[in-house]
């Protein structure tokens, strides 16, 4: 592997999500770098005050995780990283007012490419698993608050994600999530 030439921030279609790839030092060795300073993501703009640190597991392709948020005021800010397998991570802007209101961004995060992707508060996200094995940890600016806590469906024909799979496997609260319009969440920009 070889060295990354510096710590990159690179700017998505919604305003504050924020795709970072790290400075990877490698060598016959393996690898190494850091997943989080504080001060150097501030300077790429990422200016959260993170509280909690959570992981997932996925044990085959075609998992979807999400649509999720949690309402105000317990609504989160996360810093996602795929540290083992492949995800297609989505953020979607629900912030009534923004320019790129109902618009999504994706991003593949692999263990490999050791990508990750900021999501500021009022958005929703979700991941689709690529392979099997994997395993996702994310940082949050806010406690999980189970109260707060909401899904919305993932093929939501008013997002129009491009998911790439059509029977994806799905827990029960995600399937029996409701469509946007259909749901108690409101972020405003």
């Amino acid at each position: 592997m070889t060295q990354s030439n510096a710590l990159a921030a690179v700017r998505t279609k919604l305003d504050g999500v924020i795709i970072v790839e790290p400075l990877v030092h490698g060598d016959s060795r393996g690898w190494f770098y850091e997943s989080f300073s504080k001060r150097k993501y501030e300077e790429l703009g990422i200016k959260a005050d993170f509280v909690q640190d959570n992981r997932s597991y996925s044990s085959q392709k075609g998992i979807i995780r999400g649509l999720h948020c949690q309402l105000e005021p317990y609504a989160q800010a996360k810093l996602i990283t795929c540290t083992r397998g492949a995800i297609l991570d989505v953020a979607v802007d629900i912030r009534k007012g923004s320019p790129t209101y109902m618009q999504w961004v994706s991003v593949e995060l692999t263990a490999e490419n050791k990508r990750q992707l900021f999501i500021p508060r009022g958005f929703l996200h979700g991941f689709l698993t690529l392979t099997d094995d994997v395993e996702v940890m994310y940082k949050t600016d806010n406690y999980y608050e189970p109260t707060a806590d909401r899904s919305i469906r993932f093929d939501d024909p008013a997002f129009g994600i491009e998911w790439g799979i059509d029977t994806p496997q799905l827990s029960a609260k995600d399937s029996n999530a409701p469509l946007y319009e259909q749901s108690d969440v409101t972020f405003t920009y």
